[in-house]
């Protein structure tokens, strides 16, 4: 049956009470209460292994909570809702090297189809029209696996909108991309947002590139979590409290750089990978 149910205009899109997510005696994080709005940018950051995939993936019904409850668009998640969009993390691309731009942006419409896929004027004005929102027009019948870093993004986006979603959700979107490419990947999904009141989910291991953009932080680490704005989690105060050692958060005109001082009183013996470009 098709997932027709959206939340109205000024509930939360998405809304967790006690949410909990463990890999056996392992908490990833727990206790988790948070709604995002219409329209709001969350940035998900923290060091690898501290659940940030995972929380996608619970977000996309792919994931049980060990504990507590989520709601997406006032329900239960649901594989494949057409008003939840995806760009996922860049992967290798053996099964789909061949297929050309417009058939990845297509895939966003009626990939999870059995059978043949019919070719309808309506579908291709569609895939024309999302590819030129996200400036990938010129390279539309170019094979995905000849695309740079940078374009294949682009596509990527461009899958994720081409349902008109409510949410969409990236996955560490900016991974092996140059500045440039950063830039117009950020810029799109920020568009996005803004022009149709999409909710964001932007996991990412670099903040700066997005710092401008973010209205709320979720940093996970050491199976806990603090949200709030930029200006409230990204300080040396709450994250040492995180992390149970020192950090410090240095803030540089319009850039955050997050450093760990040693303190083995505080590190236990499995102490957790800190962020991206911290040393402990």
């Amino acid at each position: 049956m098709a997932d027709d149910t959206v939340a109205d205009d000024d509930t939360a899109l998405i809304s967790l009470r006690g949410a909990a997510l463990s890999y056996g005696e392992r908490v990833l994080w727990q206790g988790l209460d948070l709604d995002v709005r219409p329209g709001e940018f969350l940035a998900v950051l923290g060091p690898n292994g501290a659940g940030k995939t995972s929380f996608v993936r619970a977000l996309l019904g792919q994931r049980q909570l060990s504990a507590g409850t989520l709601k997406v668009l006032g329900r239960p998640p649901r594989k494949g809702s057409r008003h939840v969009g995806y760009v996922p993390q860049q992967a290798t691309l053996s099964a789909q090297a061949m297929l050309r731009a417009r058939d990845l942006v297509r895939f966003g419409i009626d990939g999870h189809r059995f059978g043949p896929r019919p070719r309808t004027g309506a579908v291709r004005r569609r895939v024309d029209e999302v590819l030129a929102s996200v400036g990938a027009t010129a390279y539309a019948d170019v094979p995905v696996g000849l695309l740079s870093g940078g374009e294949r993004q682009r596509v990527r986006i461009g899958q994720a909108l081409v349902t008109d979603p409510r949410i969409l959700l990236c996955d560490e979107p900016l991974l092996s991309l140059d500045l440039h490419h950063q830039r117009a990947v950020t810029e799109l999904v920020d568009a996005r947002r803004r022009s149709h009141g999409t909710a964001v989910v932007f996991v990412t291991h670099e903040i700066n590139p997005v710092l401008g953009l973010v209205d709320r932080v979720l940093y996970l680490a050491r199976g806990g979590y603090r949200v709030g704005t930029p200006d409230e989690v990204l300080t040396s105060e709450a994250l040492s409290q995180l992390y149970g050692t020192q950090v410090d958060v240095i803030r540089v005109r319009d850039r955050v750089t997050v450093v760990a001082v040693p303190d083995e009183a505080a590190q236990e013996p499995h102490h957790p990978e800190l962020p991206h470009g911290v040393r402990p």
